[in-house]
């Protein structure tokens, strides 16, 4: 497994639209793995493969530090509810925005056998489906935000929790 470098916004490929991966090969494998330790060594709960320069359609989330979903080929099939709260993006280093997003997603999605799977989320694990399955479109949440993106240091104390990708 290796850290890849994250690519941040400016660079043309977080505005691409990502292909499907139609089969598993060992090279996705160790892009899966590669992407969940760049994941958590950069404190985020969530990376699509575009964040690290490849077009193609799979994510990684763990909101829980214990539970992480390798996700190929997500789609969200249904939502519903309301959230507002501070987001931040791994490739929008130190920022924060205010975004609203469903409360409840239903995503379906292949894991590593191509075995497809169904997941409903709420809370702060439906925000980061939401938010990463955007990014394999070529869609930054800076594009939601209400109001201005503030820097990290500026907005800690005034919310409780900051949703780092």
């Amino acid at each position: 497994m290796a850290i890849r470098k994250i690519r941040v916004d400016g660079d043309e490929v977080l505005e691409k639209v990502c292909r499907p991966i139609e089969h598993v090969t060992p090279r996705i494998r160790i892009l899966a793995k590669d992407m969940l330790e760049t994941m958590y060594d950069a404190y985020g709960v969530g990376l699509a493969a575009p964040q690290v320069g490849i077009l193609r359609r799979m994510c990684v989330i763990d909101v829980t530090g214990e539970n992480p979903y390798i996700m190929i080929n997500p789609v969200i099939t249904e939502t519903s509810g309301e959230q507002t709260g501070d987001e931040g993006c791994l490739s929008i280093p130190g920022k924060v925005g205010t975004v609203t997003r469903p409360d409840h997603v239903k995503v379906t999605y292949y894991d590593l056998d191509m075995k497809e799977h169904e997941l409903e989320a709420e809370g702060l694990l439906a925000r980061a489906c939401c938010h990463e399955i955007e990014h394999l479109d070529g869609i930054l949440y800076k594009t939601h935000v209400n109001g201005p993106l503030r820097n990290v240091s500026d907005s800690v104390g005034e919310f409780e929790e900051i949703d780092e990708e």
